[in-house]
């Protein structure tokens, strides 16, 4: 039997696949950028992001490698276990406003700016469906109310205030018969008193044509019904009932007095503090005396400013003063005579004696 040859099997002679398809491919460059520290060269790098800083920081050597990094956490810290609906509140939309109805939020379909035909009817038929005719009242009577706060200078405040009080009017749909003009009118006066800023019947005319007589009748119905929803707010307290805190009690406002008239008349007569103290002197001392009881306070501040503008020698005429008050140079005369008896109890002994007045300067009455 012939002896078959036989075959010597290296080691070289096996072929790891593996290795062959390394052997073939082809180099690749890295693109993928890596930020590593220059001192440390660590790899990989011990960075350490400090968002309060806004830098990026080496863990290991402490080297600053980059600022001005952009937060990619929370806008605030959450607190899901405390909040009544168990709502995660660390990325939410604008805030509710307290003067409108509903969640107000929703998703609007835009159909600008080149967009196709399904998407116009699309919106069209969201805000068929979505349409607040509550809503839509309300922002139209504060786009008013706005528009007559800047014609009368008003700060926001007085503009916050009278919209939250025609909020609650609108609410409880009271003053049906009224029209919204007049409601307007009403809780800006009512507003303006409440914030220390107050306007005359004449001023609120001149600004929404609305007549003084009609402004003058819904101030007393408003106030009375703004006393009536404080009553009832004290029955649900007392019933141990939720009280709804969007809308803060509301306190009664009282009339205005020729002393809070007297700041706002001397700043549009340019008159100098000095007179602007002094004239409100005087008008808290005619409190006390009495001596124009039941006149208008419009007049009586004219009449005080008047007087304070003659002591400091600065001679304002009643014909100056009349187009800032808003009354006749006649009526502010006939409130200097009765005041003019009464001069030397209403001026402070301590400003003669300092030299700082003269009643010499008072002219005649």
């Amino acid at each position: 039997m012939a002896n078959a040859a036989t075959q010597v099997l290296l080691p070289t002679s096996f072929s790891d696949p593996t290795m062959t398809a390394k052997s073939q491919e082809t180099w690749k460059e890295n693109l993928n950028m890596q930020l590593i520290c220059k001192e440390c060269r660590e790899d990989p790098p011990n960075l350490v992001e400090d968002f309060a800083a806004g830098d990026t920081i080496c863990g290991s050597c402490g080297l600053v490698l980059g600022d001005r990094i952009v937060d990619t956490r929370s806008e605030w810290r959450t607190f899901t276990n405390d909040d009544q609906n168990n709502d995660d509140p660390s990325r939410v939309g604008d805030a509710a406003n307290p003067l409108l109805n509903g969640s107000q939020l929703q998703t609007e379909i835009s159909f600008g700016g080149g967009a196709s035909g399904k998407s116009r009817d699309l919106s069209r038929t969201q805000n068929k469906v979505t349409h607040d005719k509550s809503t839509k009242t309300l922002l139209a009577a504060y786009k008013e109310l706005g528009a007559f706060c800047d014609g009368l200078s008003l700060p926001k405040n007085v503009s916050d205030t009278a919209k939250h009080l025609f909020k609650i009017v609108h609410d409880k749909n009271a003053f049906k018969g009224k029209s919204q003009e007049t409601v307007i009118a009403g809780c800006i006066f009512i507003a303006c008193r409440q914030c220390k800023v107050p306007r005359t019947f004449r001023e609120i005319f001149a600004l929404t044509k609305v007549p003084k007589a009609e402004i003058g009748r819904i101030f007393k119905n408003l106030e009375k019904f703004f006393a009536e929803q404080n009553e009832e707010k004290k029955k649900v307290a007392q019933a141990g009932g939720a009280i709804d805190l969007n809308n803060p009690e509301f306190n009664s406002t009282e009339s205005t007095t020729p002393k809070e008239l007297c700041v706002r008349y001397c700043s549009n007569l340019n008159l100098p503090q000095q007179c602007n103290i002094l004239s409100q002197d005087i008008a808290k001392k005619l409190e006390s005396i009495g001596s124009l009881a039941g006149r208008s306070p419009i007049s009586t501040a004219a009449a005080c400013i008047f007087m304070a503008s003659h002591l400091l020698g600065m001679g304002k005429t009643a014909k100056d003063i009349a187009p800032v008050a808003g009354v006749s140079d006649g009526t502010i005369r006939n409130a200097y005579k009765l005041i003019y008896v009464e001069r030397e109890k209403l001026i402070d002994p301590a400003w003669i004696k300092e030299g700082k007045v003269e009643l010499r300067r008072l002219p005649a009455a």
